[in-house]
């Protein structure tokens, strides 16, 4: 069983969705027992870093999110899931994340052909120490995003993918059981399947 962390932030259905046509269980919760008793855990989410993190206090799961993490089943942050792992947003200046991995999220700089929000399709430069989800995927994976902030990672070793959009976008983090991605997977066609596919044979 996949258990989707329902917190009230969005994209929840098309993710179970993705799950469930690659042959998952999975189930949409905000019940702690049911997220600890889940083979493997997904943090989604789109919207304002700040409203996200007072609806993740709000609900009490953090606690819950930090026993998964530490008792190493496998855990997938998507989009924003992503940038609330790590310290701080210049979404939400003040408004600590969760810290679990040392980094911070700021704004894509405007530049000339930009525009922001980055969305839409682009390549994955995938780093020598590519992570579980990119195995069997070809070199520079085409992904669908929709995003303003992005991940400046701290640890260049939990870094397992690269993304350029004006600058430098730190994709995808891999430490231990712990992945995240800033694009979606549940939007990104075939290769996206493949990588959820790659995320639930995790552990196993």
């Amino acid at each position: 069983m996949i258990s989707v962390i329902d917190y009230g932030a969005g994209n929840l259905e098309s993710v179970r969705k993705a799950f469930h046509h690659i042959g998952c269980e999975v189930c949409l919760t905000k019940d702690r027992a049911q997220i600890f008793q889940a083979d493997a855990v997904v943090l989604p989410g789109v919207g304002a870093f700040g409203d996200a993190m007072g609806a993740l206090r709000d609900s009490g799961l953090i606690p819950a999110i930090l026993r998964v993490l530490y008792t190493g089943k496998p855990f997938l942050g998507i989009c924003l899931g992503l940038q609330l792992l790590f310290d701080e947003s210049e979404e939400a200046p003040g408004i600590p994340g969760l810290g679990i991995l040392p980094g911070k999220i700021a704004r894509i700089p405007a530049g000339e052909g930009l525009k922001i929000p980055h969305i839409g399709w682009n390549s994955l430069r995938l780093s020598q120490q590519k992570g579980d989800l990119f195995q069997g995927l070809e070199p520079e994976p085409y992904v669908y995003f929709v995003h303003s902030y992005y991940l400046q990672a701290e640890n260049r070793a939990d870094v397992t993918a690269t993304a350029g959009y004006g600058v430098s976008i730190d994709a995808a983090v891999q430490r231990d059981n712990l992945c995240a991605v800033q694009f979606h997977p549940e939007k990104s066609g075939e290769t996206g399947l493949a990588m959820l596919r790659n995320f639930a044979k995790m552990g196993k």
